[in-house]
Formats: structure tokens, sequence, C-alpha cells
């Protein structure tokens, strides 16, 4: 077993273990014995694969367990989905002693965070990430949040789980389009931080992947818990990522909206002026080496509207992220009178 601590203001343990997934209970830490009673979050892919083993193992440990499952996809993540889950567990009587399990990829873990980071003020919660991109991105940090009708996550709070268990055989029953997502979230901290983790990526090395990202994001993390600095290197490709999944009504997925975003926001910094350097092409043929499609078939005027709500704005100033070469990259903080141009230059 792996572990790693990761030093928030709720510091939390990330256990990487094969075969933990079905024995989640034994990484329960003694604090939350039985008989607490454990809500399991989910949706209606991870439900059918997992959530009978996960239930089966907390029961037998003593725990009163039950479900909560909504249809897999980013169309779930909303107002709706949140405050059924909220009431049911009103209904189930439900207590700020209990704990809420996260079983799922990304729009699992953003649902089941906010979830428990707001019943009743704020839950225990425990995150067991199925999909590659969410064990390398959201299982750090705790990001939550549900989609409006504005933009994506504009509402969530920051709400650390008390550990997560990462089973690395789930990749096993992923499909090639799921592992490609993580895949791309992948090269995106390569290009931020580590050029040398572009091979091991290339190699499908997951193992080896999985370790780097964490190692290179849970710094940014614990020094930046709440988003408003460095950390937001990671937000590289996401700017204009995050709003192509919005006008897409997120039929395109978010590691191939980070593909598209990574492109278009380093054609931005250069030819904005914001980078000395031009590495879109560099970032265009290594996308392009996983069959990443990098083009963008929408209104730049639509996606600088939603732009607008991005969270990287304030008091007149937006952070943006500039490659500087593959591995390194700077935030520039810009005039917020001059975001319009730098997104228009993306195209």
């Amino acid at each position: 077993m792996k572990l790693i601590k990761v030093q928030a203001s709720r510091p939390y343990d990330i256990l990487i273990e094969k075969g933990s997934i079905f024995d989640v209970s034994r990484f329960i830490p003694d604090v939350f014995a039985p008989p607490r009673k454990i809500c399991v979050i989910t949706d209606s892919t991870v439900g059918l694969q997992y959530a009978e083993g996960v239930i089966s193992n907390l029961k037998e440990a003593g725990y009163d367990t039950f479900k909560i499952s909504f249809p897999a996809g980013e169309h779930s993540k909303t107002i709706t989905t949140y405050s059924s889950i909220i009431e049911a567990l009103g209904d189930e009587g439900f207590t700020r002693g209990d704990l809420v399990l996260g079983l799922g990829g990304g729009t699992v873990g953003d649902i089941a965070g906010f979830v428990a980071g707001t019943y009743m003020r704020g839950v225990n919660y425990i995150y067991v990430p199925t999909t590659l991109l969410a064990i390398i991105d959201s299982s750090l940090g705790g990001k939550t949040g549900i989609n409006m009708l504005g933009g994506k996550n504009l509402a969530g709070v920051f709400w650390t789980p008390s550990i997560v268990v990462v089973d690395p055989q789930v990749l096993d029953t992923l499909s090639e389009d799921s592992l490609r997502d993580g895949l791309a979230e992948a090269l995106k901290t390569a290009i931020i931080s580590d050029s040398g983790l572009v091979g091991a990526i290339k190699d499908r090395n997951y193992t080896y992947v999985i370790d780097r990202c964490i190692s290179i994001k849970r710094p940014l993390v614990e020094v930046d818990e709440y988003d408003t600095g460095l950390r937001q290197l990671l937000s590289f490709g996401q700017t204009i990522g995050n709003c192509l999944e919005k006008l897409s009504s997120f039929s395109i997925s978010h590691g191939e909206a980070i593909a598209k975003g990574l492109v278009a926001e380093s054609r931005a910094a250069y030819q904005s002026g914001y980078s000395k350097t031009d590495v879109t092409g560099e970032i265009t043929r290594l996308l392009s080496d996983f069959d990443f499609d990098t083009d963008i078939n929408y209104d730049p005027e639509d996606i600088y509207r939603l732009a607008l709500m991005d969270k990287k704005i304030r008091d007149g100033f937006v952070n943006i992220v500039v490659p500087e070469v593959i591995g390194k990259c700077a935030i520039r903080k810009i005039r917020l009178s001059d975001y319009e141009d730098y997104i228009m230059s993306a195209f």
C-alpha cells in the first residue's frame, strides 16, 4: 500500500492499493467506527460495477449503509440532483456524525463532496475515485460543485475528504475514451511542470503517471488550498475547455475539452504577447499522438461570454496560465479590459 499525506486545513490521506475498492471499511479511521451510517453516492454506471461489493463490505463491517444513485454524466451535475440527495439524507435520518462515501468519477466526486460539505453545514466524506481522471485530479484539493445555467461549477465549496481510497485495478474496467480523458489531464500536468512525464504517459505506465501527477499537484494544493494563486496553474486549458463543455451541452468530454483548451490558450498566450515563445505546435503534436481533436467549432463570442464567469476573475483582473516551454508554465495577471482580446486571439 502507498500512502500519500495531503497537508490541507483538514489533512487527509490518499491510500493506493490494488483490490482496495471492495475492502474500503479497512481504511476508515477508527473514529468513524460502527454503528455510524454511511451513504454511498454513485452514478448509474459505476453503481452497476462496484456499488454492491462496496456496500456489502461496509455492512459486513457493521455500518448501516444505503445507496443514492443518479444518472451518469456531467448533465446530472445540477441543483436538482443535489437537492434530491440532500432531501434523501434528511429522510434517512442522516446526522453530522455519519459519513458520505463518493464512489465514482469526477462528477460523482463533485456532487458527493458538495453534499458532504453542505448537509448540516458539513459531514465527513470518503472518496473512492473510479476513473484515471478522478484519481489524478479531483481526488486532490477538495474542490466540489455543481453546474448552473451560467456556467460550470458555479456553485460549490472547498471540502476535503477524510480519506481517499484508490484502487488502481479500476483502470482495467475503463473504456478507451475514459482512459483518454485521464491521459489529457496527465498531459496537461506534464506541460505545466514535468516534460519527462510524457514518456510514461505514452507508455501507458499508469502506476508512475498516477504517482507523479499526485506528486506534482499535492504541493500546489497545500500551498494554495483555496485556489487564489499558484494552484491556478492547474487550470491551464480549463478556461476555454470548460466553456466548450458547456456550449456542447457536455457532449464534449472533459478530457477532449481540456485538449482543445490547451491548444487554444497556448495560442492566445503567444498571440497576445504574454508568452515569448510559441509552444502551440508542440502541444498540438503531443495531443495528436493520442488522437485528440483540437479543432474548435464554436463562436468565439459565445466562448468569451462564458469565460466572463471564470473563477479566476477578481477585482478587475484575471489570471491566465502561460506556457513557456513544455514542462514549465507561469501565471500572468491581466486586466479584465484586455480579456476579450486574449480570448479572441485563441482563434
